[in-house]
């Protein structure tokens, strides 16, 4: 029997969701609808392509090692779609980050490779979720925080970002000199939250703390510059995602002597594959040159 292309569809329609239901929400089926074209696709395909657990469905192994082929039947499909519309069939290659990342790597790839015979698909997830989808191919590089190796994905570390306290540069703490915790503990404080060391700096401002006010902890790093921006706010967040605003002078990075060595290490991730992906090679080739700007 024929596999139907809708079914291709699905099948990368349930990777991406994690699960029957999300997937058949997506494409506005009922389960039972979706887990009927699955059991056809496997009986076509000869294998089990789906695991299914109380929180959804895991890929096997056999649609692991089948969902790139699902995904290049569809893109083949998809560029002869835009070339009888008269637009030209140029590769596509997938980048995500995390949404705190958004605007520092984006916008530099972008430009840096205006030109480049490929277009590119910018998303953004949390690093585990981007490591699962660069396995499935569903990403082709991933900016990640350092997180264990994973098989089949390579890792470079692009840069070691110091989480820095920031203010804007009419705050009262703009021109205070040298700090310590204790001497900003009652400020109006909100620190992008970038993990469990987080955690661990607001228990040390606790420790300081006699105002009455909340400490907020926020995501993603766009927030937290706003708030330093519009709001008199104090934040720590990582440096590269307010280099700009420090360098022309809008923020104003405080020293405090106390405040421990914590730094964001972000991770460009690939998946191995023994066929040349020139794309995927430029852009890498790209951050790599463009690396050092950021540090």
């Amino acid at each position: 029997m024929a596999i139907s292309l809708d079914d291709l569809a699905l099948l990368i329609d349930i990777v991406d969701c994690g699960s029957f239901s999300q997937a058949a929400a997506r494409r506005g089926w009922s389960q039972p609808q979706v887990s009927q074209r699955v059991a056809v696709l496997e009986t076509n395909v000869g294998a089990q392509l789906f695991r299914r657990h109380r929180r959804g469905a895991v890929p096997t192994p056999a649609c692991e090692a089948y969902l790139p082929a699902a995904r290049q039947a569809l893109a083949i499909l998809d560029d002869g779609r835009r070339a009888v519309q008269g637009v030209p069939a140029l590769p596509r290659l997938t980048l995500a980050c995390l949404p705190s990342l958004a605007s520092v790597v984006f916008g530099p790839v972008l430009v840096a490779l205006a030109e480049a015979p490929f277009e590119i698909r910018c998303s953004t997830d949390h690093s585990p979720a981007i490591m699962e989808r660069l396995l499935t191919d569903g990403v082709q590089v991933g900016f990640v925080l350092k997180c264990p190796p994973m098989a089949g994905i390579q890792m470079e570390r692009i840069w070691c970002s110091p989480i820095v306290p920031v203010v804007h540069k009419r705050h009262p703490l703009a021109q205070a000199g040298e700090l310590t915790l204790a001497e900003v503990a009652n400020a109006r404080l909100a620190p992008q939250y970038w993990g469990d060391a987080c955690d661990t700096l607001l228990a040390m401002l606790r420790q300081h703390r006699t105002a009455s006010g909340p400490l907020h902890a926020i995501q993603p790093a766009s927030a937290a510059r706003e708030l330093a921006m519009e709001h008199g706010f104090l934040t720590f967040m990582p440096e590269v995602a307010v280099k700009r605003d420090l360098r022309e002078g809008r923020l104003v990075k405080l020293a405090i002597r106390d405040l421990p060595l914590w730094q964001w290490e972000v991770m460009m991730a690939w998946r191995a594959g023994k066929r040349r992906d020139a794309p995927k090679q430029q852009v890498l080739d790209t951050v790599r040159a463009m690396a050092p700007d950021w540090a």
